[in-house]
């Protein structure tokens, strides 16, 4: 059977015996956290999200690996039932090689490490090396922290919190959700901790989680504060590969890096989606921690939806249910790239006012003065892109509001001169403009303003 609701804490706990059994896929574990529902078999279960008419999962069935196409069937047929489809996200080999009346296709690399044999990635890696002098030159440190001292009320707690709003407001797009949402206190006591500090301030945090099928740990949560100093994200690295390889673990990963790897259309998106997602920046930091082999990740689908729905489902599941609201809510961050891109708007707008009718103004004075506030803005938008300033930033907030009120006065004046549709269009663009231009803006102060450093 399929539940349409999340399950409860019961069903959880369910899983959670089912895992230490059978749970092999990097991600098994993360079915755990918030928004995840389940389908259960006989000593098996599959987890997943509902992303418009597809049912996605968020890994492999968590099965015996003998019976994995068995369970993905019956998966496949209950979704069928419910006039759903199904799609099988971030799978690894075992269950592409079981699978064998599916389709699919990689759709990244996952690098794994062995932590036996950490201590001589280092020694053959002075850059790495280097990294971690620089963090500790900077009098980081890192420890190892108990569930306990995470747990709800504690200054830890409330100071990783922090840490990961941070982070999140850093990042240039929405928090999204499915198998990247952020939920590190979750089944606190089967996971890893660890805390990088500096003059007793958290500046770093490392959480891992077990993969119980490989005896390894899936470094799943791995975040610093914006001035946190270099070497700090590998110097958790270092401390966490080292503590579990006592532990006797021969298996660690960072997770995948989306689209790495392949080929085609994917990898057209890759290059073109750089100024949203640095997918090579991700791969190149992963691969600078020297892993000792990469394993290929990924979306397998019955042939009755085909490739692109998949695509297009797994977006959605990882835009929280909406690619609209997502696009919406990533646009008013204001982040670097939304605010060079407003000022690149502004370019041909600014021409088409000093290009326009004169009856289009109440004078030629009026006409000078809105090219001329519309180039100011441009210019003060590409220096923000550049380096964000808050004090530029509320002037550029104050700017864009007078802007939208003095273009609907504008508007309205001018409503009685216009000739044809064309002017028309051209006026109702140019009264949404500054609505949209005002809330970056206020996005963008809002989201500087949380990078800050705290004092």
């Amino acid at each position: 059977m399929a539940d349409s609701k999340p399950e409860p804490e019961q069903a959880r706990t369910r899983v959670l015996a089912l895992l230490a059994r059978h749970g092999w896929n990097t991600t098994s574990f993360q079915v755990l956290e918030p928004g995840n529902r389940y389908w259960f078999g006989d000593d098996a279960c599959v987890a997943y999200v509902e992303a418009g008419h597809v049912w996605v999962t968020s890994g492999a069935p968590i099965a015996a690996r003998e019976r994995l196409a068995e369970v993905a069937d019956a998966f496949i047929a209950a979704a069928r039932e419910a006039g759903r489809k199904a799609v099988f996200f971030g799978v690894e080999a075992p269950f592409v090689e079981a699978a064998t009346n599916l389709v699919g296709f990689k759709i990244g690399e996952q690098p794994v490490w062995d932590p036996q044999t950490w201590s001589n990635t280092l020694r053959s890696s002075r850059s790495l090396r280097e990294q971690l002098r620089r963090a500790r030159a900077k009098n980081v440190t890192v420890r190892v922290v108990d569930s306990a001292e995470l747990g709800p009320g504690t200054a830890l707690r409330e100071a990783v919190t922090t840490l990961v709003e941070r982070w999140l407001a850093s990042r240039p797009m929405a928090p999204m959700g499915f198998l990247v949402n952020i939920e590190p206190f979750a089944f606190a006591t089967h996971r890893r901790y660890f805390i990088a500090e500096r003059e007793g301030r958290v500046v770093g945090f490392l959480a891992a989680v077990p993969i119980y099928g490989r005896a390894g740990w899936f470094f799943e949560d791995l975040l610093r504060v914006p001035e946190a100093p270099n070497g700090t994200v590998e110097l958790l690295v270092d401390f966490g590969m080292t503590t579990v390889a006592q532990d006797g673990a021969r298996f660690a990963t960072l997770g995948m890096v989306p689209l790495a790897g392949v080929g085609g259309r994917l990898a057209w998106i890759r290059d073109h989606a750089r100024a949203l997602y640095d997918f090579g920046g991700l791969d190149a930091f992963k691969q600078k921690l020297k892993p000792v082999a990469r394993e290929p990740i990924h979306v397998v689908h019955a042939r009755d939806i085909g490739a692109f729905r998949s695509v297009l489902a797994v977006l959605t599941a990882f835009a929280r249910g909406s690619l609209l609201r997502f696009g919406v809510a990533t646009l008013a961050r204001g982040g670097p790239n939304m605010l060079r891109l407003l000022g690149g708007l502004l370019v041909p707008w600014t021409a088409l006012l000093a290009l326009a009718a004169p009856r289009l103004f109440p004078s030629d004075v009026v006409r000078v003065a809105w090219v001329a506030f519309n180039a100011l803005l441009a210019c003060l938008l590409f220096v923000l892109a550049r380096h964000y300033r808050l004090s530029l930033g509320r002037v550029v907030v104050a700017l864009a509001t007078i802007a939208g009120v003095a273009t609907w006065a504008h508007a309205i004046w001018v409503v009685p001169r216009l000739v044809g549709p064309l002017e028309l269009i051209a006026l109702l663009l140019g009264c949404l403009a500054p609505a949209c231009g005002t809330t970056i803006a206020i996005g963008a102060l809002r989201r500087y303003r949380r990078l800050q450093p705290l004092h």
